[in-house]
């Protein structure tokens, strides 16, 4: 079988820096914010993940599609990725699961790609400047025309992608993972009681969603926008705001479901741009990291517990804005920021982290349990109430 020759691309920084390359994947002109995952596997759960919506995204892994992609492992329907860059390619897989070469999934979803690209020396732009626009095109060679598409692209700074991600209807969720933390007492308690969770959809993951279901939750997943009426019809034991894309103080209707949120006193719990949307209902500010966590080795905790955890995101909490009601739980170990934070009285938590994707592997899963826990003392504590009250 003839080899076919292998075509020109280029990607193309705002600041004017130049890669060449190679195409893998569908050919065209993507532009986006440039930013490097370090994980060494997972690259389907990247490609797949609503919160790199508008990202092109820089493995610093040196070779990409050993194992092919297959339907299982998707976090969400489709590639949200705008575009990806790899230093090489395997383009016949060897995995007993997969179905189809990483290649061929790309070229179906139309995501732009290019390898042979000094991933070490990019990613160490990236870190020096900081996350910033760029283009990847196989018909555009010449820097010049492409930095010109680049440099009219928007900033991640004040962009709501939320919509593009949000799931347009409501709908309810019921699979579960398939390990033993299911087998656990409180998954069993749950599976009894039933707690209803309402999931606000700004871009969630499937094994977000897994995770919830497998400790008994019944899963009502809503759409970004839904009125906060239409949230409490379901009467929900607790509420979930999910992870998802873009700058977290420009999802005003969002910030604005939080805040009427937390007058109900149910339990919250946030991951991600959730957690974001949730210090920002909380008073809190948020600022842009100049080239953010994104991989499945970074360390949180606080004092004397130490937690391994996956990250993806590019803005953070400012600690100093957080109100006296608010404590911090976990920071980012690298930097310090903030990577979770409770309310002091109230059941209201949340983690900038992914316990859900268990790179410790289970460091984490115990905030889950937490979220369980509080939605049981919160309907014991309700159902208490109305004995007392004769009703």
């Amino acid at each position: 079988m003839p080899l076919t020759a292998a075509q020109p691309a280029i990607l193309v920084l705002i600041d004017g820096t130049v890669y060449r390359g190679w195409s893998f994947g569908a050919t065209g002109t993507t532009v986006g914010e440039v930013v490097f995952n370090t994980g060494m596997t997972g690259y389907q759960e990247v490609l797949t993940d609503p919160s790199y919506c508008g990202q092109i995204v820089t493995f610093t892994y040196p070779e990409l599609g050993n194992t092919g992609v297959n339907p299982e492992d998707e976090e969400s329907a489709r590639p949200q990725v705008k575009g990806v860059i790899a230093r090489n390619i395997c383009k016949r897989p060897s995995n007993w699961r997969a179905t189809q070469s990483l290649e061929d999934y790309l070229k179906q979803h139309k995501i732009v790609g290019i390898y042979g690209v000094d991933t070490r020396a990019l990613t160490r732009r990236i870190r020096c400047v900081g996350a910033m626009n760029g283009g990847i095109s196989t018909e555009i060679l010449e820097p010049l025309e492409l930095l010109a598409l680049v440099q009219q692209a928007p900033s991640m700074v004040g962009l709501n992608l939320v919509p593009e991600v949000s799931t347009k209807e409501i709908y309810e969720w019921s699979d579960t993972t398939n390990n033993v933390w299911e087998f656990s007492d409180t998954a069993r308690r749950g599976r009894e009681e039933k707690l209803t969770v309402v999931a606000i959809d700004f871009g969630i993951k499937r094994n977000i969603l897994r995770r919830l279901a497998s400790y008994g939750c019944r899963i009502i997943v809503v759409p970004a926008d839904t009125p906060v009426e239409e949230i409490l019809k379901y009467n929900p034991d607790g509420i979930f705001l999910s992870n998802g894309p873009g700058d977290p103080s420009a999802v005003r209707e969002g910030i604005e479901t939080a805040k009427a949120l937390l007058k109900t006193e149910k339990p919250l719990f946030g991951i991600c741009l959730g957690h974001q949307i949730l210090g920002l209902a909380l008073g809190a500010e948020t600022f842009k990291l100049k080239f953010g966590h994104r991989g499945l080795n970074q360390p949180a905790g606080l004092r004397q517990r130490v937690e391994i955890t996956s990250q993806n995101h590019g803005f953070a909490i400012a600690a100093d804005s957080l109100s006296p009601e608010v404590e911090i739980t976990h920071l980012n170990l690298n930097d310090r920021t903030v990577a979770g934070i409770r309310h002091r009285w109230l059941p209201i938590f949340s983690v900038q982290y992914h316990p859900e994707a268990s790179p410790g592997p289970h460091d984490a899963d115990y905030i889950f349990e937490e979220f369980v826990r509080a939605m049981r003392e919160a309907r014991q504590k309700n159902a208490a109430k109305a004995t007392a009250s004769g009703k």
